[in-house]
């Protein structure tokens, strides 16, 4: 199923924005809920609801409802910073925090 099909199927969060952090509190990124990233706040949201933080199995998950922009963003490394997020949680299991402000 492709990405826009499967986004179709996750729940709408509330919220501007989500911010991601690391296992010290730290602040890594964040996700705004605006156009360009609001499939990306949508799919994270989604992740952090099912699993309660962003680890190897949420990953996991995340990678395939991103679908054909997995690829892509396998092929090439920056051009889809929130899926290679993903990638290197799956990669080195470390997990993420997540809370929507």
């Amino acid at each position: 199923m492709k990405f826009a099909d499967t986004l179709k199927t996750l729940p709408e969060f509330s919220g501007e924005t989500l911010v991601l952090s690391d296992s010290t509190g730290a602040e890594i990124a964040t996700i705004a809920n605006a156009p360009g990233t609001a499939g990306s706040f949508r799919v994270y949201a989604y992740l952090v609801q099912e699993y309660g933080v962003i680890n190897a199995e949420a990953a996991a998950e995340g990678l395939a409802i991103f679908a054909e922009h997995t690829e892509d963003a396998s092929r090439h490394p920056g051009k889809h910073p929130n899926i290679d997020r993903l990638i290197a949680i799956l990669a080195t299991g470390v997990p993420l925090n997540a809370r929507i402000v």
